[in-house]
């Protein structure tokens, strides 16, 4: 296994560890305002909102593993391709870009749903 491939084996598993650490504090979340006393925001019922919590973790979980998978392979194959063929750094740039891109589709999702819950 190569330095790049463990580098990218662990950006894949913290990006993993974050998202299902961000889901339970989040579903966790109503549960300690209800017994604290407070309501949640907006005049949303407690349930609704820690689905919407659920969906916005989620979304953003999800999201960077796909992106993580996808800059594994799309990387390695870019450092391939870049290695006999210099001049096609931009291209391949622009690859591991979109790949990127994932999970900045799934944060924009996340700040939409948590947008509609307040």
């Amino acid at each position: 296994m190569t330095a790049s491939t463990r580098f990218v084996s662990a950006l894949v598993a913290v990006a993993a560890v974050m998202g299902l650490g961000a889901t339970l504090l989040l579903v966790w979340a109503p549960g300690a305002m209800a017994a604290a006393g407070a309501a949640p925001a907006g005049g949303v019922a407690a349930e609704a909102w820690s689905w919407g919590l659920m969906g916005a973790a989620l979304a953003t979980g999800m999201s960077s593993l796909g992106a993580g998978f996808a800059v594994a392979k799309v990387g390695t194959a870019a450092i391939g391709a870049l290695a006999e063929k210099p001049e096609l750094f931009g291209r391949l740039l622009i690859f591991v870009g979109l790949a990127e891109g994932i999970a900045i589709y799934g944060l924009i999702v996340s700040i939409l749903i948590m947008n509609r819950l307040t």
